[in-house]
Order: structure tokens, then C-alpha cells, then sequence
């Protein structure tokens, strides 16, 4: 995300005018976020990405709800 909204920023700021320049501004805020990414993951010794996504944990989180609400009502 902070590659989407680094290079929407620059390309306010730079307002390109042909796809060649919008293509630089998008290298660009990526490596605005590859700057931000391999900082961070130095700075904390842990990786920043990883497989998990949001979507799979929300998943989890509804089925572990699910099946507490279930026992609860049992009881």
C-alpha cells in the first residue's frame, strides 16, 4: 500500500504527461516503499511481509467465532 500511495503522491506532485513518465513515477514510489520496507525489517530484525493475509485471517477469526457461539449455545 505505501507503493500506491507513494507513487499516487508523486504523481501529483511531478504531474506526468506521457505513460513513459508515469512509468518512472511508479518505479519510483516503489522504491520509495522498497527504502521503507528494507529499513524497517533492519531496525526490528523481523521480516515486514509474510504469507498470511488479512482476508485468511478474517476467515479464521469468523470460523472461530462460529463454532464458540455453537458451544456456548450447547451449554
Amino acid at each position: 500500500m505505501l507503493a500506491e500511495a507513494s507513487t499516487k503522491d508523486i504523481s501529483q506532485a511531478v504531474q506526468p504527461k506521457s505513460f513513459d513518465e508515469s512509468k518512472i513515477v511508479a518505479s519510483q514510489g516503489g522504491h520509495v516503499a522498497k527504502v521503507a520496507l528494507k529499513e524497517l525489517e533492519a531496525k526490528t530484525g523481523k521480516k515486514v511481509v509474510s504469507s498470511v493475509n488479512a482476508k485468511g485471517i478474517l476467515n479464521e477469526y469468523k470460523e472461530v467465532k462460529k463454532m464458540s457461539q455453537r458451544r456456548s449455545k450447547k451449554s
